[in-house]
C-alpha cells in the first residue's frame, strides 16, 4: 500500500528572510517538476501485466465475465443446435442479422471473445493458484513462529501455577504441552527446553490453505475438462420408429453436432433397435386426465457387430450407455403407416410417416413428400389425431392420446418437390407454392380423412394413398463427452475444498514456562488466528482444561485473560 504525505507550509520565523524562503520553495517546486521516473520498459511492462492477470481479484473477474459472456447464448439461437433457425433469423432480420452474426452471437460458445475470456480466466487461475501452493508447501516444511516476547498481547492468553510440591519442573511442564498439543494435531517445535525460559511453538490448520488450493485447483480441472468435453465430444439427436435401427454413423442421425477437434472414426459402430414402445397416461384423476405419467421403450443393443444382442429398457432420466455414449429418451409420438401409389400405378411410397406434435392430446402435423411418384411427384400435408372427434363446428380435434378412433385427415398435391435442386429442406414442411393442389376442404374432391385400412383415390388419376396401420416412435438424445466424469469429480473436489477452507481454522499456539522463586512452575500460553476465526475462545478453554487435568490443578489455579484486558492493565 503507499501513503503520500502532504508538507505543510510554514510561515517564515521571526528574522528569517521571506525571500529566501520562496526561492527555496521555488527550487522544490522546480526540482519536483523535474524528476522523472524511470521507464518501464517493455519487460516490465510485461511483468506488471502478468502480475494483473495471475492476481485473485482479476482471475474473480474473468469468472464473472465468462458468466455475462455466456448470457447471449440463451437468447440468440446457437448454429451449432440448430443451423436452420439461425439461417432463418437471418433472413428475417437483414439489417441486423448480418451484424448479430459478425459479431459472433450466433456462435457465442465458440466465438473468438468467449475463447479469449476462458483461455485469460485458465491462465489467471494457473498464475495465481501456482506461486500460493508454492509458499504454502514451503510454509508446511517450515518451523513454527518463534515465541512472542509478551504473550499478553494474544487475542487469547492464559496463565496457570504448578505448585512446587507437584514435582514438574518447567522442562517437564514444556514437554507435557507438546505432547498434548500433538494429540490435538498440532505441529510443534520445542525451543530451549533445557534454558531458564522453555517455550514452544505450535501451529495447525494447513488443511484450510490446502482446501483453498484444492478449490481453484478444482475449478482449473473444470475449465479443462469442459474443453475436453467441448473439444472431442459429440451430440445427436435420431428419430426411432418401432421396428427401425439406428447405428452410430455418421449416416445414421438426424442431426449431428461434433466437437471442434472429433474425428468422425471415433464413432463406436454399436447399433440400438426400437422393439416396442409404451405410454402410460393417468386415466383417474378427472383434473389431469391424459397427462402422461410414464414412458418405456423396450430395445436391443449391440455393441459391435460381432457383439450378441442384449436387451434394455430406455426411460426418462435413465439413459442406456453405449459404445461411450449414453442415449437419452427426450420425446414420442406417432407415426401412421402410409402406402402411396402414383398414376402408373406403382407403388411410389411406403413406409412410417412421423408425426410432429402439435397440440394437445398428441394432436401432431403430417407432411409425406413422394418424389418417386411417375409422372408428377406428389406430396401431402394435413394431421394426424390418435382419438378423432368432430364438434358441431365440423372442427376435428383430439380428444386422447391414446389410439382409440385414429385419423389421417390429408391435402394433397403434384408438381415438382424442388427436393433435385440439392437444397437441404425440413421433412416437416412442404412448400405449397408452386405445385397443384389435388384435394383440400375447398375444393370439390374435398379433403382425405382416412382410418386404419382405408384408401382414397386421388383426382385427375395421380394415383390413391392408403392408411395401412400406426407405429410409435421415440426421440432420443445422444451424448458423447469425454470430460464429463472429470468434470464432475473436479466440482465435488472443488465443493470439498471449499467446506474445508470454510470450516478449518488456521491457529497458532505458543507456550513458556518458567521457575518462579518459591519453586512454583509458571505456565502462560497465548493462541493466535490466521484470519477471523470465532472459535479461538473455545480452542483456548480446552487447552486450559487440557494442561489443568495433566497437571492435576484445581480450576481456581489457572487463569484466562483477553488480550484487550492485558493490554489495558
Amino acid at each position: 500500500m503507499s501513503e503520500s504525505v502532504k508538507a505543510k507550509k510554514k510561515s517564515p520565523a521571526a528574522g528569517e528572510n521571506p525571500q529566501s524562503t520562496g526561492e527555496a520553495d521555488g527550487k522544490l517546486q522546480q526540482a519536483k517538476s523535474e524528476a522523472a521516473l524511470p521507464a518501464l520498459g517493455f519487460k516490465g511492462m510485461l511483468r506488471w501485466a502478468w502480475t494483473q492477470l495471475t492476481s485473485m481479484r482479476t482471475a474473480l473477474f474473468l469468472l464473472l465475465l465468462l458468466a455475462i459472456a455466456a448470457v447471449p447464448g440463451s437468447f440468440f439461437p446457437q448454429r451449432a443446435a440448430n443451423p436452420a433457425l439461425v439461417t432463418q433469423r437471418i433472413q428475417e432480420n437483414p439489417t441486423f442479422g448480418p451484424i448479430f452474426d459478425a459479431l459472433q452471437l450466433y456462435d457465442v460458445y465458440s466465438s473468438a471473445w468467449f475463447s479469449a475470456i476462458y483461455i485469460l480466466l485458465f491462465i489467471s487461475l494457473v498464475g495465481c493458484v501456482t506461486p500460493r501452493a508454492i509458499a504454502h508447501y514451503k510454509a508446511m516444511k517450515s518451523q513454527p513462529p518463534r515465541t512472542p516476547k509478551r504473550l499478553s498481547r494474544l487475542p487469547e492468553y492464559g496463565t496457570l501455577e504448578v505448585p512446587a510440591d507437584a514435582g514438574i519442573p518447567a522442562s517437564k511442564a514444556i514437554n507435557d504441552a507438546a505432547g498434548l498439543l500433538k494429540k490435538r494435531g498440532y505441529r510443534v517445535e520445542v525451543r530451549d527446553v533445557d534454558g531458564a525460559l522453555p517455550s514452544l511453538g505450535a501451529e495447525r490448520g494447513f488443511m484450510k490453505e490446502v482446501g483453498n488450493l484444492v478449490f481453484h485447483a478444482s475449478l482449473i480441472g473444470v475449465l479443462v475438462s469442459v474443453a475436453i468435453g467441448g473439444l472431442f465430444g459429440y451430440s445427436g439427436q435420431r428419430i426411432l420408429v418401432e421396428g427401425s435401427t439406428f447405428v452410430n454413423t455418421l449416416v445414421g442421425y438426424d442431426q449431428f453436432t461434433p466437437g471442434t477437434n472429433f474425428q468422425s472414426s471415433w464413432l463406436q459402430p454399436y447399433s440400438i433397435r426400437l422393439d416396442k414402445f409404451e405410454a402410460e397416461f393417468d386415466r383417474e384423476s378427472a383434473r389431469k386426465i391424459g397427462q402422461p405419467i410414464d414412458f418405456t421403450a423396450e430395445v436391443t443393443t449391440k455393441d459391435s457387430p460381432e457383439e450378441p444382442e442384449k436387451k434394455e429398457v430406455l426411460k426418462v432420466n435413465e439413459p442406456v450407455s453405449l459404445g461411450g455414449t449414453s442415449v437419452y429418451l427426450t420425446g414420442n409420438g406417432y407415426a401412421p403407416v402410409v402406402t402411396v401409389r402414383d398414376g402408373s400405378g406403382n407403388v411410389a411410397f411406403q413406409g412410417p410417416v412421423v408425426a410432429k406434435l402439435q397440440g394437445d392430446n398428441y394432436y401432431s402435423s403430417v407432411v409425406v413428400k413422394v418424389p418417386d411418384g411417375k409422372p408428377d411427384q406428389l406430396g401431402f400435408v394435413g394431421f394426424f389425431l390418435p382419438t378423432a372427434f368432430v364438434t358441431e363446428e365440423n372442427v376435428s380435434f383430439s380428444a386422447s392420446p391414446e389410439l382409440f378412433n385414429p385419423q389421417l385427415s390429408l391435402n394433397s398435391y403434384y408438381g415438382d418437390l424442388g427436393l433435385d435442386k440439392g437444397v437441404p429442406q425440413n421433412v416437416f414442411d412442404l412448400d405449397v407454392s408452386d405445385l397443384t393442389q389435388l384435394n383440400g376442404r375447398n375444393l370439390d374432391a374435398g379433403g382425405i380423412t382416412l382410418a386404419p385400412g382405408q384408401t382414397a383415390t386421388l383426382p385427375e388419376g395421380k394415383g390413391s394413398i392408403t392408411f395401412d396401420s400406426v407405429k410409435k416412435y421415440v426421440g432420443v438424445d445422444i451424448h458423447h463427452n469425454p470430460g464429463q466424469l472429470y468434470a464432475l469429480i473436479f466440482g465435488l473436489l472443488a465443493v470439498a475444498g471449499l467446506v474445508t477452507s470454510l470450516y478449518i481454522g488456521r491457529r497458532r499456539v505458543w507456550v513458556r514456562t518458567g521457575t518462579h522463586e518459591d519453586g512454583r512452575t509458571m505456565v502462560e500460553y497465548g493462541l493466535l488466528a490466521r484470519g477471523e476465526d470465532h472459535r479461538l475462545a473455545g480452542e483456548a478453554a480446552a487447552l486450559r482444561g487440557l494442561f489443568a487435568k495433566e497437571w492435576q490443578l484445581p480450576a481456581e489455579t489457572s487463569t484466562t485473560v483477553s488480550s484487550t484486558t492485558s493490554k489495558d492493565q
